[in-house]
């Protein structure tokens, strides 16, 4: 199952999972057609505006691939405590994006697989270097998709690490229920 799926009750957090406009899946299509990285500003806003109306606390901004353009574009514009980018391509975010995240205290985390089809450690050094403050986590071994069990509970342990540390080690195995 998705992982987003899991963390809530793993770590004590509330995620909010969603689709961009014109986002294909096995359930279906969401709505709107796919602004490449431009349009999805609203989709962001909608979402943090959801979250904000429901008193959430400690509001970070995690992206995969995609996702983490838009986070990178759009989440300064947010009261958030941060971003953690999963797979970066950096093929929508400007050089400009990334450097205005050096001139905020929002933390910016970003892990990046060893195998990555788009950006590996060293190229990924290099274009977040504006940002002073950016934790950048190599992963070795890791792909793209953070595929399998292994992979999957790097990104989950990685993200709770920084959003509520006090919940690791996560656990391995769920109780059964009654």
């Amino acid at each position: 199952r998705k992982a987003a799926n899991r963390l809530p009750a793993l770590a004590d957090v509330a995620v909010l999972r969603f689709n961009t406009r014109g986002t294909k899946s096995p359930r279906g299509t969401s709505q709107g057609e796919f602004g490449h990285g431009r349009d999805e500003v609203a989709d962001v806003a909608a979402a943090v505006d959801f979250v904000e109306s429901r008193g959430l606390p400690n509001v970070w901004l995690v992206g995969w691939s995609f996702g983490t353009e838009l986070a990178l574009k759009y989440g300064l514009q947010h009261d958030i405590v941060g971003a953690i980018l999963l797979s970066p391509p950096l093929h929508r975010a400007t050089a400009e994006d990334v450097a205005a995240w050096d001139s905020t205290s929002k933390k910016l985390v970003a892990l990046i697989p060893e195998f990555d089809d788009y950006l590996q450690p060293d190229a990924a050094r290099e274009r977040f270097s504006d940002v002073r403050h950016i934790e950048l986590v190599p992963v070795e071994g890791g792909k793209h998709l953070w595929v399998g069990e292994n992979q999957t509970t790097r990104v989950l342990t990685e993200i709770v690490a920084r959003v509520n540390p006090s919940a690791l080690p996560l656990p391995s195995e769920w109780p059964e229920t009654a």
